[in-house]
């Protein structure tokens, strides 16, 4: 296993620094990093080479603390100044390509309630920024005593914070079920502070391999170290599932992307007796290809995800679906209904002097998946849909974003793969724990076209179609591919409700996921029932949105047909397209919200409408987001 590096340390001087069991421990990586790195470039043989590798394999914390205690001249000084060099070197690794992790303990959230989960999270945040200017200034002080300081100070450019600093407390006080107890020795990551602004390079960019239910119980407890181990609660949907990472490089850099797209569970007294929904292991030793998907364990009540240690598996797609995958089983299983969609609730107010309309807030309720809830309305008894997200976060594919909208994320973002030709990832919060898990009525339900052609003048949102013949658009889940899944880039896949993962029906029709598939089309016939109801009474409208997203790339589409819908080029279509559906789609919540109001009471100064819009990846759900926020000017990022 590579080593990452934990800091448990507490230091407030670069003495006690540098005495430090953890960077005693990093010093030994970097050394042997460096070493191996000279041999490989084959200087070990020439004279420079043979007198670094002397300084640097002999070197002790001795020689590095006694720079602070002597005026160095003459043959000393340059020593120093040789070892202070190599330090830098250090330093700059730690920056750039360690995976640092500092940890802090406090049971107190549990047993005495003198420390809430809050504060905990602004002493953590501290502990951070704390141990980064501790950094930075150690390495000042270290040049400035062998003459290398360069005249001016660059601190704010040089951020020393660790990847993660995790407020943990005991896992023994999660209620873990008996038969899986030896997972109570790994601690809880209560709270966190991540570092921004860092790319990750994963072994593979692109998803290939499907998350199905298994019929065995893929967990081997007898390869769980509990100290190889960071262990997350996570707060998705109303579920709590908590993650499992490795403590691997090319596992742990999962983590601060997780942090970054879900919140954390609510820890209190209550938590202790709060049974985990679901539990999720991302790079298992010892497992298999045989092992990568789910399992219901209906003895202890409990869903498993599991993603094995293996370069093929090593990409954070496949923690974000496997863990939505557990999200939308327990859906399924509760008679909820999963959408694989975007979701907005847009704040629709009315002008005093013309009563014309305008949009003045957007609130994301979802960015990739959600669920509808039924309810029955206490002032018509007409049973109605609320819908919920699970993430604050957006797994964002830059590919068809503005570059105003990248320079937007930077800072706020955890990347991945930002050297690859396709598919670069940033993972960005875009939402509010309370609005994700607070439930609002559903106005429109539009399924995403992607491949499709539109003319100027047409409208992007057809909502006047038959409900029925709106509902096969959705059966049929039909995009253009992009190429970061099975299907090759310019071609089309369908996949039954846009893939609600699980998948419940291959591309031929194959029912995977028999019990599953049954219980979600029973739901269905519910969902289908209400809709027709509601759209009858004018609650809610339903139909198809195109985004024309790919219709560039989309292997139907002539050169004639791309110049007869009004656009240049193919590649103006990927901007252009998303833009034209924001704004079909501002005059369509526009209108409804007219309808709405009409029906609640005219006096109202101002009405929600709830858009969710289905769609797998690259079908536009982002990104005609990103444009709404172009046109109306507001940032809802």
């Amino acid at each position: 296993m590579e080593s990452i590096l934990e800091i448990k340390d507490s230091c407030v001087t670069s003495e006690q620094l540098l005495r430090s069991y953890a960077f005693a421990r990093y010093l030994k990586i970097y050394k042997k990093e460096y070493l191996e790195d000279l041999e490989k470039k084959g200087e070990k043989h020439s004279q420079e080479a043979k007198q670094k590798t002397e300084l640097i394999a002999n070197l002790t914390l001795k020689d590095i603390l006694q720079i602070f205690e002597r005026e160095a001249t003459g043959v000393e000084l340059e020593r120093d100044r040789a070892i202070v060099r190599f330090l830098d070197g250090c330093y700059h690794h730690y920056r750039n390509k360690s995976f640092s992790r500092l940890v802090r303990m406090n049971n107190d959230i549990i047993t005495s309630g003198s420390e809430s989960q809050k504060s905990f999270k602004a002493k953590i945040s501290d502990k951070a920024e704390d141990l980064s200017e501790l950094i930075i200034t150690t390495r000042r002080k270290l040049l400035d005593r062998v003459g290398l300081g360069h005249g001016v100070s660059r601190s704010h450019g040089l951020d020393a914070s660790p990847n993660v600093t995790a407020g943990e407390i005991s896992g023994h006080f999660g209620s873990i079920p008996s038969a899986y107890s030896k997972l109570a020795h790994t601690n809880l990551t209560v709270t966190a502070d991540i570092k921004t602004g860092v790319h990750y390079e994963t072994s593979v960019n692109k998803r290939a391999f499907p998350f199905y239910e298994l019929n065995h119980n893929p967990l081997n407890l007898d390869n769980f170290e509990p100290n190889d181990w960071v262990a997350v609660p996570l707060s998705v949907g109303k579920w709590l599932i908590t993650a499992y990472i490795h403590k691997s490089r090319g596992c742990i850099e999962m983590e601060p992307g997780l942090l970054n797209l879900f919140p954390l569970y609510k820890i209190d007294k209550d938590f202790v007796n709060k049974k985990p929904d679901g539990i999720f292991f991302f790079g298992y030793p010892g497992a298999t290809e045989k092992d990568l998907g789910f399992y219901n364990d209906k003895e202890n009540d409990i869903l498993i995800g599991l993603v094995p240690d293996l370069p093929e598996y090593g990409y954070f797609g496949y923690c974000k679906k496997p863990i939505l995958t557990l999200h939308n089983v327990l859906a399924i299983l509760k008679g909820d209904f999963p959408l694989h969609c975007g979701c907005n609730r847009y704040v629709v107010g009315f002008d005093k002097d013309t009563n014309e309309p305008f949009i003045s807030d957007i609130y994301i309720k979802a960015d990739d998946m959600g669920k509808a809830e039924f309810y029955k309305s206490d002032n018509d008894k007409l049973k109605k849909l609320k819908f919920y997200g699970t993430e604050i976060g957006a797994f964002a594919c830059l590919d068809g974003f503005s570059e105003q909208a990248k320079l937007q994320l930077i800072g706020r973002e955890i990347g991945y793969n930002a050297s690859a030709g396709t598919n670069a990832r940033q993972i960005v919060p875009v939402a509010e724990e309370n609005e994700v898990s607070t439930g609002s009525n559903l106005d429109l339900l539009l399924y995403i076209n992607n491949y499709d052609l539109k003319k100027p003048g047409e409208t992007m949102v057809d909502t006047g179609m038959p409900v029925k013949d709106a509902i096969v658009h959705f059966h049929d889940g039909r995009r253009c591919a992009a190429g970061s899944t099975q299907t090759g880039r310019g071609g089309t896949e369908i996949s039954y409700w846009a893939n609600p993962f699980p998948l419940l029906k291959d591309n031929d029709g194959t029912i995977i996921h028999k019990d599953l598939y049954e219980k979600y089309t029973d739901t269905e016939e519910e969902l289908i029932s209400t809709i027709e109801k509601l759209v009858k009474t004018g609650d809610m409208e339903v139909g198809v949105a195109y985004s024309m997203l790919m219709a560039g790339v989309y292997e139907g589409n002539t050169d004639e047909k791309v110049l007869e819908s009004g656009f240049k080029n193919r590649e103006e279509i990927e901007q252009e397209g998303p833009i034209r559906l924001a704004e079909s789609l501002i005059v369509s919540v526009k209108e409804f919200a007219i309808k709405k109001r009409e029906k609640l009471g005219k006096d109202l100064h101002e009405v929600d409408v709830t858009v969710a819009m289905i769609g797998d990846s690259r079908t536009g759900k982002s990104e005609t987001a990103e444009k709404m926020e172009g046109i109306l000017n507001m940032n809802i990022a």
